[in-house]
Parts: C-alpha cells; structure tokens; sequence
C-alpha cells in the first residue's frame, strides 16, 4: 500500500513519549496520521501526516467544528484517542464525522462510574455494592450499607487514582477529603454533585483485560495479572501478560466480558475492563474507552505478537482486525519509587554491570532535578522508572524484574545515595 492510499487517521493527543511512542509508531506504518493537540508536535512529526494545533483537546463540540473542516480537504477514515481524560471529547468528534466510536453519551456512562455501576446493576452483572455520595456523613452511612472494609474512590478518575480502602469509620473520617479532592490532569465535571463512590471491598486477584470491539463483538486479547502495592492505596506498580493465561479461554469469563460490554452499549473500538476475582467469581470494577495504560498493551505485543496500535486503529475505521498471535510468552512490567517523601533527584541510571542481559527495556522517567514521592503522596506520577521483560513463565519474568530493580541507581540532592526504590 503506497503512502497517499494508506487509511487516514484522526489521532486525540498523545500522552507521554515513554509510555505511548510504540503505539503511534506502529499506527503510522499503515496509516496517515493527522493529530490534533495543544501544541506543535515534537517526537510525534515522524510519525505524522499532518496536525491541527488547538486551544483545547478536552472540548468536544469545538474540536468537531475543527475535525469537520480537516475531512473536507480529505476524508478521515477513523478517530483514535487513549488518553482517558480526552476520550469523551473524542466521542463528539466521531459522532460529527459519522464515524466509529461516535457515541458521546455511551462513553460518559464509562467515564462516569456511577453511570457504569447502575447500568451493570440492571443488567444483573456482578459487580461490589456501589453508593454515590456528596458529603462525609453520606459516605458513613453508605459505608454501613455496603459494609466495612469500604473502597473509597473517585467518580471518574482513573489509574487508581484517589482510591483508597477504609476499615472503619474512623479510617473513613480520615480519608474521604484525600479522595474526594484528588484531581486528575483534566477536570471531570458531572451533572450532579456527587463526586465519590463508596464500594463494597471486594478481595482477590485483580485482573485487567484489553479488548478490540466491533459490531458489538467483543475479542479479549490481552490479559494483565496486576500487582498491587503501597497499602491501602491500590497502586499498580506492576502487571503480567501471558498469552497462555486460561481465562482467556474460559467460556464463562468471556461471556461474562461480553454480557459487560453489551449492558454498558459499547459497539465499536478499544476497552481496558477490569475485575477481581473473588471466590465467588468476577467482580467488575471498572469499563474504560480506550487502550490499556501502564505499557499493558506493549506487554500484550511483546506475549502475543499481537499489534496493538494497528488493532486500535482498524477498530476506529472498521477494518478487518486480524486478532491471530504469532508467539505465546509471559511479558511484565515493574514500576520503580523512591522511598521518601519530596527526594530531589540528582541522578538516575541502571548500572549495566548487574542489569540483566534477559531484560527487554529499562527506562528511567525521572530527570535530575524532579521533586518525587512515593505513594500516596506521588501516586502515578511518582514512578522513577520502570523496566519490561519477557519469559517463559511468570516466575522467570519476576526474578529478572527484581534483579532490574536492584541495578537501578539514584542519588538525591543530599549526597545520600542507593537504589532509593
């Protein structure tokens, strides 16, 4: 396929180059990729065909008008975004071109988790016991209602953001104000005041799954074994991917995916859905519009050979989607902190003397001079680092991440020096 016929496509931003390069790179071998931002591209232009800079990518009606000017000079075929905080806007822009994924008030009942949780609940779907709430007396008597332990957790945040598990009233006194004022990068507002959930806790293994969706059919690809870290604070500070994981072939477990996505009207594009698994079975926790962050869907490459960024961008444009793996490994991921509150970063490098030769990447996201702390202070953005491998086995995958994160080196402004994670 020459360049001028390759599908064109209308990317939402793009997120940080660490964590999102692979996808754009994949897309713009078979696509022609015209970006909208809030600025002039920079690592992004090799990869593009053109851009649109904009006062803002979060407004959806006006970046439509923009989309809708753009198509008149040549079709788009699709529109892609996986920046959660921008997905809904997206949806307008979809919906203006008559396109795939067009659906703004489908998307909002995701972003929105209280939306989701009633939706689900008239479904019959199993999910925790969920109750909206605006104040803290109205948090203590939901939490009498759903019970103790409760999750607290924010109505439309995402990455585990301001969640937070409470044993008892007390606790729950202490830290509604942490929940209810943790803020994302872009505003979430909604039609009524009630920005907190209080949520039966739920225990067991936690799980996310990356699905490609079309004509409402939905196709599991990747599996993630989350791990999770810095309690009570639920911090993913890690995931496997296996290709050979066995849900992923459990006919229940997929029903179940299905029977999700069919309550919640998800027809068209890319999901990161996430569940528990209790010992009464699956718990859903949470429906999100998009690909999967935390490198899982680079770990569900690095498994399956399976391409998400090609995937994704055939999903947008109704193409035909080859979901067919070309290897069956283990890939994981481990996310790297420091251990104290405020650390000023002085230098950060992995010693390639003791990194082992079995890892895949080991990257440092911290530049010298940043200001980090650990959970709860730092929470995803307080991330040092992180390092990806590929094994046989989960076990293996471990034992070369721990042997990674031993070879990383920090010093701080203060002379003190260590591996600081």
């Amino acid at each position: 396929m020459s360049s001028e016929t390759r599908p064109r496509l209308l990317l939402i931003a793009t997120g940080w180059q660490v964590f999102r390069e692979y996808l754009l790179r994949s897309i713009s071998t078979r696509y022609r990729v015209h970006l909208f931002h809030t600025a002039e591209p920079q690592w992004e232009r090799e990869y593009l065909t053109g851009w649109s800079v904009l006062p803002s990518t979060i407004d959806g009606p006006a970046m439509a008008r923009e989309a809708l000017r753009v198509n008149q000079a040549e079709p788009i075929d699709g529109v892609l975004c996986w920046d959660e905080g921008r997905i809904h806007a997206t949806a307008h822009v979809a919906e203006a071109l008559g396109l795939r994924c067009g659906d703004p008030a489908m998307i909002w009942r995701l972003r929105d988790k209280a939306q989701t949780r009633a939706a689900l609940a008239e479904a019959g779907v199993p999910q925790p016991r969920s109750v909206k709430v605006r104040t803290l007396a109205q948090a203590l008597a939901a939490a009498e209602q759903v019970g103790y332990p409760a999750i607290l957790k924010p109505r439309g945040l995402g990455a585990s953001l301001g969640v937070v598990r409470v044993d008892d009233p007390e606790r729950l006194r202490e830290m509604f104000a942490f929940t209810r004022d943790t803020k994302a990068p872009d505003p979430v507002v909604y039609a009524s005041d009630h920005p907190v959930l209080v949520e039966q806790c739920v225990t067991g293994e936690e799980i996310s799954v990356d699905s490609v969706v079309q004509d409402g059919k939905v196709t599991p690809l990747f599996l993630a074994r989350k791990v999770v870290g810095f309690p009570p604070y639920a911090e993913e500070i890690g995931h496997y991917v296996d290709a050979d994981d066995p849900l992923l072939a459990d006919s229940t477990f997929t029903a179940l995916l299905q029977d999700t996505h069919t309550a919640l009207g998800f027809r068209d594009g890319w999901t990161h859905t996430e569940y528990m698994l209790t010992e009464t079975g699956p718990k859903l926790i949470e429906v999100n519009g998009r690909l999967g962050g935390d490198l899982i869907p680079c770990l569900g490459k690095l498994a399956t050979g399976i391409d998400p960024g090609a995937l994704a961008a055939a999903a947008a444009c109704g193409h035909d989607l080859d979901v067919r793996p070309t290897r069956r490994r283990v890939a994981g991921i481990r996310f790297c902190y420091v251990d104290r509150d405020d650390t000023t970063i002085a230098s950060i490098h992995f010693d390639p003397a003791t990194l082992p030769s079995t890892v895949d990447n080991a990257v440092t996201i911290a530049e010298p001079g940043a200001v980090v702390s650990p959970p709860p202070k730092g929470t995803v953005w307080g991330r040092v680092a992180y390092i990806t491998a590929v094994a046989d086995s989960i076990g293996e995958c471990a034992r070369t991440l721990d042997a990674a994160e031993a070879s990383l080196r920090i010093t701080t402004s203060h002379a003190d020096s260590g591996s600081g994670v």
